[in-house]
């Protein structure tokens, strides 16, 4: 059985086997199979199996289901540790997303959607937990942020490597699908052989938590899913559907969202280091709106490409702020609390995101610019509850209900 190491012992190592290293390269992973799947899917699901809004409406829907099941990986890390988990999910992420086009039909791409969507969901809640347990709380904004930087950069590299060889080389779905889900693959392998399994100062518990003091982060996360979700599904499927984008085109916006971010995310760390959390949700919440309604106006007022894709690009900059949310609940949460309530939040996260979809499909048909404006409503929901967060979060003093900062302004830590 491979050697455990205590956290505090693992400074001894190589820099590239520590474990913010491991953080960083399966940061760096994932990406090369989700966001090469998200770049291809809405043109491989119009072009080969036909799907109008309806039916990307219920892709998602199932898509989602595993995410509502997040929980479950509390009963799983029974059986394993949650380092090795995450790189068995990661496996199951690839090389899922690896034979995504050996099944172009609505019943094929929903199997292997569902199975993809186990291996991304289980790893993002075990890969948050892990976040939040070996990097220290005052350097979690900035790391964090870097953290997102090397996913974007690695986005950055796929999207990249599509853009320039689709038609330079006549690529298929299936051939790029095979490279990205298997290079993902075989990096969750390495990780699984190269390192050492850490062990955290503060054993996790391995029961369901529910904590009343932790409700604001609940409440967050609940409109968090539900509008992020109407952003995955329908914003894309608009670019493609309203304004044809083709792979080329649809490839090269995100290829201008993935620098944006790589470049933003550790000036976003910074931000919430020096501000805190409330701040920086303010910020992404009161932006998420603006961007909302605008969306609805490419349908209302009839606004241009361009128009389109500013606000893509300005709507992804935005959620890339959402990790206030984590470094948010490190302040306020038990150090053992941080693996069952991950598997928690995710469930909470996904509670809307599971039903929205399929329903939102056939208002998308009648009406998508409502879509967009049920959005804008989410958005200002959140930014509401955003004010409750306090200017200097810890256990004792989650909300402004509660604790003894009230609404004094003091610098953030």
């Amino acid at each position: 059985m491979k050697r455990t190491l205590p956290l505090s012992d693992a400074q001894s190592l190589p820099l590239w086997r520590r474990p913010i290293a491991l953080l960083f390269l399966m940061a760096a992973a994932m990406p090369l199979a989700f966001s090469t799947w998200t770049a291809l899917l809405n043109n491989f699901v119009i072009e080969k199996a036909g799907f109008t809004g309806v039916e990307i409406g219920w892709l998602h829907t199932v898509r989602e289901i595993p995410g509502l099941l997040a929980v479950a990986v509390i009963a799983i890390l029974l059986l394993f540790r949650e380092q090795v988990l995450a790189g068995v999910m990661l496996i199951l992420l690839g090389v899922s997303t690896a034979v995504t086009a050996w099944f172009p039909t609505l019943g094929g791409i929903m199997a292997v959607t569902l199975l993809s969507s186990i291996g991304f969901h289980y790893f993002e809640t075990v890969n948050q937990s892990l976040q939040l347990q070996w990097i220290d709380r005052k350097a979690a904004p900035k790391t964090i942020g870097w953290i997102v930087a090397i996913g974007s950069g690695a986005s950055l590299l796929a999207y990249g490597a599509i853009m320039l060889t689709w038609k330079a080389l006549g690529l298929s779905y299936n051939s790029v699908y095979l490279v990205s889900g298997g290079l993902c693959a075989a990096i969750a392998v390495f990780c699984l052989i190269a390192y050492p399994q850490f062990e955290a100062p503060h054993p996790q518990r391995r029961s369901i938590v529910l904590r009343r003091r932790y409700w604001l982060y609940y409440a967050l996360q609940l409109m968090a899913g539900a509008r992020r979700q109407i952003f995955v599904v329908f914003a894309a499927f608009m670019m493609v559907e309203k304004f044809h984008f083709g792979v080329e085109k649809v490839t090269a916006l995100m290829l201008i969202n993935f620098v944006a971010n790589m470049i933003a995310a550790p000036y976003l760390g910074r931000f919430i280091s020096r501000f805190g959390e409330q701040k920086a949700m303010l910020v992404e919440y009161a932006g998420l709106f603006c961007v909302f309604l605008c969306y609805g106006g490419l349908y209302w007022y009839d606004w241009g490409v361009w128009v389109a894709a500013v606000l893509y690009v300005v709507d992804h900059l935005f959620f890339a702020m959402s990790f206030s949310q984590k470094t948010y609940f490190q302040k306020i949460g038990d150090p053992a609390d941080m693996a069952p309530t991950a598997a928690v939040a995710f469930t909470i996260n996904h509670i809307a995101a599971v039903f929205l979809p399929a329903g939102l499909g056939y208002l998308w048909i009648m009406a998508p610019g409502s879509v967009f404006g049920l959005a804008a409503g989410m958005a200002a929901i959140s930014f509401l509850l955003s004010l409750l967060v306090p200017r200097h979060p810890s256990a004792g003093n989650e909300t402004r209900l509660t604790g003894g900062d009230r609404w004094a302004q003091v610098p953030a830590e």
